[in-house]
């Protein structure tokens, strides 16, 4: 815990780096502040199809789940600075957004071996 969830499309998916991809979003994410490194995970997920009622053809969105605690500024701060990075390193991208959810400490669980 954290979990990153990037969700992504583009036309050209070959010319996505997807490993510099997840290294910022894990790089970003540890530079916050409000997280360690070593607790982070951030998966990839390519979304088959897309219909924009706009027309844009490509996104990226990242979902955060972290157990509910920060606050509202430290959120925005990092969805910011998410968001903000990824339009950096893929200047193509039509889309990009982030959504930061709070998880409740009682409900989430986890079983390590």
């Amino acid at each position: 815990m954290p979990h990153f969830v990037v969700e992504y499309f583009t036309e050209t998916p070959e010319t996505l780096d997807k490993p510099a991809l997840m290294a910022a979003v894990l790089e970003v994410a540890a530079a916050s502040g409000i997280m360690q490194r070593e607790d982070l995970k951030v998966r990839l997920l390519p979304s088959e199809a897309i219909l924009f009622g706009d027309g844009r053809r490509s996104f990226i969105h990242v979902t955060v789940s972290l157990l509910a605690g920060r606050t509202m500024e430290a959120k925005l701060a990092l969805s910011t600075a998410l968001t903000g990075e990824l339009r950096r390193i893929c200047p193509d991208i039509q889309a990009i957004s982030a959504d930061i959810r709070d998880m409740a400490p009682e409900c989430y669980k986890k079983n390590l071996i």
